[in-house]
Order: structure tokens, then C-alpha cells, then sequence
């Protein structure tokens, strides 16, 4: 006896430091870049331009998008943060009402446990909800061991491959990620992390059977420093013009962001911007592949599919790098949504939180929502029943929290400065109006004091 499922699937398909403004449906683009299969998705679907992370950073921000739940409610303040066992996730949720549930590629729930296992499927990844796991390991972390530590560090080294890799990332990491990591892998295309989790997805939608609904989360290593596309897709941009970064003098920052301005030039900062660029391209093919494995499988029409980022990169605006801050390049990411029911080519300006996911991926698909999370579903608004979905957004890590609305935003800096910024008259957030704009400031720090006091009480 055999039977074929009408339930929906899903496809989450998610980056590692993909900043908003790095898709071809931007208008603030750089114009070489090339993102067909994103753009698909965008014009199949609902783009949400105004998506922001509850931490920008990867641990924290992942943590709070597997459980709804503000990161800083289960101690998720930094990347040395575990999901606490105690804490449901939605992919035990789509797990117990009959979904396979697939991951390839990074997790970072656990992201001080250094070890994935053989073939990524420690014990710990069923624990989370996953039926199909296959946890890579991520970009550093790969290069960080001379022996395997993960499915494709295996790869690697049964392709002779590991030590040469190895070996170069001692090299940028002793130069600096960013002043020296800004050239060509010294890996193959098919040897590229990005392709290896690409593939592995791929082989997951042309080898799942149909019987039950899936849920696959794919999850690339890339565009996250250092900026090290493979050299056939470095030779696309080496020449392309990029936007030019965002120029401060830094007034009114605190002391420590200052601290973490890099000394770059204008030639080093347009540089990791075409390697950035390279390695995007890189991970849109591969969610080409994922997209023709769909239609060969005539699954296309029956499943969801989401594209975000865990956090931003500054790629040199305000002489910053990586994320960590709240400004727009680190807190913004890309979220595309695409599916059964959704009408395309849509824009919504709704003020999102990555961690909405979370209960929009539940209701969608027929599934109870977790019960007490911080997380909204904005699948009303993919239903076009309602334009609007948050008044503001919130994100925090140790040393900062912040909130943004659709006009402004404010970050309360501990035991430093505050920063308020009007984002509709001064969108690169190049002065600081604390100071002059006093009662603004004073409303959103109650606004903000509010949003996380409410949802502490929801216990």
C-alpha cells in the first residue's frame, strides 16, 4: 500500500550574514549582482524590506527563531549560548503533528559544542526535532580543526582537501578575517561549503518520499566572512562597481563601536564587496537547484518557501564589519515568503521579526502554534488580510537593546551613550538626536522597556 500526502512542505532556506540591501529587488543593489533565483522568489511571492533580527548575531538569533521567544528570555546574549533542552522548538512542533523534518547545513544551537558528528546527526539534533539532520559545520568553525569535526570536514578530507583548507584559514585568521581573507577559496566550486549544502539539500527534495509532508531547513554557510567565493565566482565581480560605504566621523557612537572601526581603505571595503557578492550568486544557484528538484518532483506548486538571513554585515558602512551592532546593515535582513494561497510580486512594509517565523510556518501549514512565545505570525498579512503586523521591532545582545519603527529608532547602549535616530530624514544613521529629540527618546525607551517587561511576564 502506498499513499501521497496533500499536506503542504516547506522549504526554510536560510543565509549566514546576508544584510538586507544585497538583492537584486533592492533598489539600494549593487547593480552587478546577480540574484535570479531570489528574484523569483520575490516576484512569486511577498518581500518583506523591513525584517529585522532579535540578535544580530548567529547563536542568539537562531535560538529565538527555533523557539519564538526572545533570545534574552533563555539567556541567549552572545554566540556562546545553548537552546536550553527545556525549551520547545517549532521543529518539534511540525515533527509531532507528522512532518520529516530535515536539516543541511549550520544550526548553531548549541554553537560551543564544537563536534557535529560523522554525518551530522548528533544525538542532540533529534532532541531539537529534527527526523533527517545533517548538521555542516559553519564557515570558521570548518576551518578551525585539522581533523574532521563534521560531515564536511569529512568531505574534505576524503577529497584531500581538508589540510590545504585548513591551512589557508590559519593564514587569514592570523592576517585578520577581513584585511587579509578578502581573496579566492582555495577550494573547487563543487568542493565550496556552499555547494556541498546545496547538493545535500537538493538530493533531500529529489530522494524524500511523498507519504508524509517535509519540513527542510537549509541552512548556507555563506555570504559570512572571510570573503572567499570560489575563484570562478570571484572572476565574475573583480571588476564590478560597488555602492560606497557609509562615512562617519562617529559622533555620538558609543565608545564601544569606536573601538570597532576598521582600518580600511576605499579599494579594501569595494573588494569584500564584490567577494560578497560572488558568494551570494554562489548560494542563488544552488537554491536554483533546489527550485528545479521541486518542479522535477512536481512538489513546486505544494510547498512553502521562505528565504531569510540569521543577521546582517556592515561590509564597511560606518568603518564597521560583521554584525554584533544594531545599525540597519547588521539588524536588516532579506525575507522572502512564496506558496500555496500567497499572490506574487507583493511588498509589504510591515515592521517583522525573524522570530515570526516561527508561528507563521505553523499556522500555515495547519499546525498549533507553540503556546506563550514572543513570536507573531504575519501569515495574515501573506493572506493579505491586513497590511500591518508590528508597531516596532526589538533586538538585543549583552551590551545593547534596541527598538526600531517605521520612523525611527533608538538603542540604549549600557552604561554608554543613547542613539536615537530619525531613519526617514537620516536612513544611515549618521546623528545621533538623543539629546535634542529628548521626548521621542523618553517614549521609546518606555515603548521598549514594555516589550520586553510584557513578554518576561508571560511566563
Amino acid at each position: 500500500m502506498t499513499r501521497k500526502t496533500d499536506r503542504p512542505n516547506v522549504l526554510f532556506i536560510m543565509s549566514d550574514q546576508h544584510r538586507y540591501d544585497y538583492l537584486e529587488t533592492d533598489e539600494n543593489a549593487p547593480t552587478a549582482l546577480n540574484t535570479p533565483n531570489l528574484r523569483r522568489l520575490a516576484e512569486a511571492g511577498v518581500s518583506f524590506p523591513n525584517c529585522t533580527v532579535n540578535a544580530p548575531v548567529c547563536a542568539p538569533s537562531r535560538i529565538a527563531l527555533a523557539s519564538g521567544l526572545q533570545p534574552s528570555r533563555v539567556g541567549a546574549v552572545d554566540n556562546g549560548s545553548f537552546l536550553p533542552a527545556t525549551v520547545p522548538t517549532y521543529y518539534q512542533q511540525l515533527r509531532d503533528h507528522g512532518y520529516r523534518v530535515g536539516c543541511v547545513g549550520k544550526l548553531d544551537l548549541a554553537k560551543p559544542d564544537g563536534y557535529n558528528g560523522r554525518y551530522g546527526d548528533r544525538p542532540r539534533t533529534y532532541s531539537w526535532g529534527f527526523t533527517h539532520p545533517e548538521e555542516c559545520e559553519g564557515k570558521m568553525h570548518a576551518g578551525s580543526s585539522p581533523t574532521p569535526i563534521g560531515p564536511y570536514t569529512h568531505y574534505l578530507q576524503e577529497k584531500n582537501m581538508l589540510k590545504a583548507f585548513h591551512e589557508d584559514y590559519q593564514k587569514r585568521s592570523s592576517g585578520g578575517w577581513i584585511k587579509n581573507g578578502s581573496r579566492d577559496s582555495v577550494l573547487s566550486t563543487e568542493d565550496f561549503a556552499d555547494t556541498y549544502i546545496g547538493r545535500r539539500a537538493t538530493e533531500f527534495i529529489e530522494n524524500i518520499p511523498n507519504d508524509f509532508p517535509w519540513h527542510l531547513f537549509v541552512s548556507f554557510v555563506g555570504p559570512h566572512d572571510p570573503f572567499d567565493p570560489p575563484t570562478a565566482y570571484g572572476d565574475k565581480y573583480r571588476t564590478a562597481e560597488m555602492p560606497s560605504a557609509i562615512v562617519d566621523d562617529m559622533e555620538g557612537k558609543p565608545e564601544w563601536v569606536k573601538r570597532r572601526v576598521v582600518d580600511v581603505s576605499h579599494e579594501e571595503i569595494t573588494l569584500t564587496r564584490q567577494q560578497y557578492c560572488a558568494a551570494t550568486e554562489l548560494i542563488d544557484d544552488q537554491i536554483g537547484e533546489m527550485l528545479r528538484a521541486l518542479e522535477r518532483r512536481g512538489m513546486l506548486d505544494n510547498t512553502y518557501i521562505i528565504y531569510s538571513s540569521d543577521h546582517g554585515e556592515m561590509l564597511g558602512d560606518h568603518g564597521l564589519y560583521t554584525k554584533s551592532v544594531a545599525y540597519e546593515a547588521s539588524l536588516r535582513v532579506p525575507l522572502l515568503v512564496a506558496g500555496p494561497g500567497i499572490a506574487g510580486n507583493q511588498t509589504s512594509d510591515s515592521l517583522v521579526e525573524l522570530i515570526d517565523l516561527n508561528p507563521t510556518i505553523c499556522e500555515l501549514v495547519d499546525v498549533p502554534v507553540l503556546p506563550r512565545i514572543d513570536a507573531r505570525s504575519i501569515a495574515p498579512v501573506l493572506r493579505s488580510e491586513t497590511e500591518t503586523h508590528r508597531t516596532e521591532t526589538v533586538s538585543a545582545l549583552r551590551n545593547f537593546r534596541c527598538i526600531r519603527t517605521s520612523t525611527h529608532k533608538l538603542i540604549e547602549n549600557y552604561n554608554d551613550v543613547t542613539e536615537l535616530y530619525d531613519l526617514e530624514n537620516d536612513p544611515c544613521e549618521l546623528h545621533n538626536i538623543a539629546e535634542s529629540e529628548r521626548k521621542v527618546a523618553r517614549t521609546l525607551s518606555g515603548r521598549l522597556a514594555k516589550r520586553f517587561r510584557s513578554e518576561l511576564d508571560t511566563d
